[in-house]
């Protein structure tokens, strides 16, 4: 969820569509319908019962199983990256705006949190005990929510007006707490209150992990607005930015980590996140632009390649974790689409109000997929960033589906959003000024394993209808409003959605 300070996009999350192709095993979610069953009649019940999905329960069950999983794996030399003591998973969750989420645990004892994580923000803050700063029960964000009180951790201490870290401390005096104030773009979305200082608990990823409790300063959240009120982030949002305050420059800071971090998201909905990864040595690069007034994860474009055509330009490109789709303004949007279209060999869907994208094809009911060409971006320096899954599949109505390439038309900003970096491994490194990527499986602990991709190929998935409706934002793109609330995002209803997350059957049995 990108400021309105930047001008920035606000958030745009629609589920991702799985890709297909001619596996030679079948895979199921390991807690999936299919694999409970499966379970269940073979004696293999998950000790303590199935999680019920979308919650705490079921983010930590994953949780669990992956450290189980990095544990078993070769530890490699050097200082190990550190993650969430509750694991290095990150899942989208439906009712709760299809952000990614994680578990993080702050103060003394110990309180859990499930934040969503957003690279197109700075601060982490976390909903203080208030009135009307979280969402009311009635609303889609059914999950319970949680408060951070700062007089029951005994290690909470208030950030002073004079500290550095304190941006708006001309405006208090030296003796009172630092105030914070967030405006993001997103339909009136905000969050003000005061900032503290706690611990975070984190733990090392190698094959003897340490738990360790870095202190970090963050926003005690007093007044929400917005999306916080109706469904997004209603127990945190964890900011990833560049400026000194986010939680990787803090680490860094203090010395705990390289000053940079990975991010992995999966085409079943999970991800992975791990501070101080600075990747492989096998992997691509760019280098980052990084603008110091409003500082972003931004790259030089220097041409894209659809199929085997090629078109050179120059454009600056932000790439923002927090933004589902694609949103690129001419001439590279233009030459894009056109080139896609023209070597797509399917009927265009007639234009649909509802749908925020201009290309879009009819999928017969006996058709699971189109063939679509390869889309690259070619960066400074010549390394190719594969667009992976650049499509989503949308029922318009029931048993009707339609395939769209997920790119939004934008006047000025051009912002690589979720769609363009599934299946990709995304390095921020900070500390030496570049963006990393490959093509990796976020199941995986290093990179031996990539996903094996069919970049032609493209599966539907089964989401429910939804009725949107286009608006337009502050910085001129297109973007989705259900038609009943207001937040800037797109509402699949079924929460079954969730289980579209795969694994190999075996990994359901230790």
């Amino acid at each position: 969820m990108l400021t309105a300070t930047q001008l920035l996009l606000p958030a745009l999350l629609l589920v991702a569509g799985v890709a297909g192709g001619a596996p030679s095993l079948e895979f199921h979610h390991r807690f999936s319908a299919r694999v409970r069953r499966w379970a269940d009649a073979r004696g293999h019940e998950l000790p303590g019962g199935w999680p019920p999905p979308g919650g705490a329960a079921y983010v930590a069950a994953l949780a669990g199983h992956d450290r189980h999983r990095a544990l078993s794996a070769a530890g490699g030399g050097g200082r190990p990256p550190l993650t969430f003591s509750e694991g290095n998973a990150t899942l989208k969750v439906s009712n709760l705006g299809f952000l990614h989420y994680a578990l993080v645990t702050v103060g003394t004892p110990g309180h859990t949190f499930m934040v969503a994580l957003d690279t197109g923000s700075d601060l982490f803050w976390l909903p203080c005990q208030c009135d009307g700063c979280t969402p009311p029960p009635s609303s889609a964000a059914s999950a319970p929510a949680s408060f951070y009180i700062p007089s029951l951790s005994s290690t909470s201490q208030s950030v002073p007006c004079n500290s550095d870290f304190c941006g708006l401390g001309k405006e208090c005096s030296t003796t009172s707490s630092c105030p914070y104030k967030m405006v993001y773009v997103s339909a009136d979305t905000s969050s003000s209150g005061f900032l503290v200082e706690d611990v975070l608990y984190l733990s090392t990823e190698d094959t003897h992990p340490q738990f360790l409790k870095a202190q970090i300063m963050f926003g005690c959240g007093e007044v929400q607005t917005g999306s916080f009120l109706d469904a997004a982030a209603p127990n945190g949002l964890f900011g990833l930015g560049v400026d000194m305050i986010s939680v990787p420059s803090i680490l860094a800071q203090k010395g705990l980590t390289s000053n940079s971090f990975s991010m992995c998201f999966g085409r079943d909905g999970i991800g992975r996140i791990s501070f101080g990864d600075q990747g492989s040595s096998d992997q691509e690069e760019t280098p980052l632009d990084i603008n110091q007034k409003h500082p972003t994860y931004s790259i030089t474009i220097t041409g894209i390649v659809v199929g085997n055509n090629l078109m050179d330009l120059e454009v600056s490109t932000i790439f923002d974790t927090g933004t589902s789709f694609t949103y690129l303004a001419d001439p590279a949007y233009t030459y894009i689409t056109d080139g896609f279209h023209n070597q797509v060999q399917a009927n265009r869907h007639a234009a649909d109000s509802r749908i925020p994208f201009e290309y879009c094809y009819d999928l017969s009911s006996s058709e699971a997929r189109i063939q679509t060409p390869s889309i690259s971006l070619r960066t400074a320096g010549g390394s190719l960033f594969p667009a992976i899954d650049p499509g989503q599949v949308i029922s318009i109505q029931q048993h009707e589906y339609v395939y769209c390439l997920a790119i939004v038309k934008s006047t000025k900003l051009n912002i690589i959003g979720q769609n363009f970096m599934t299946g990709v491994r995304v390095v921020f490194d900070r500390e030496r000024k570049i963006l990393g990527w490959k093509r990796f499986n976020c199941y995986d602990t290093d990179s031996s394993n990539p996903l094996s991709i069919n970049s032609r190929n493209s599966s539907r998935s089964t989401p429910e209808n939804y009725s949107p409706q286009e608006t337009k934002n502050p910085a001129g793109a297109s973007q989705l409003r259900h038609v009943s609330s207001s937040p800037p995002v797109v509402w699949w209803h079924n929460n079954s959605l969730l289980l579209m997350m795969f694994v190999l059957l075996h990994l359901l049995i230790f």
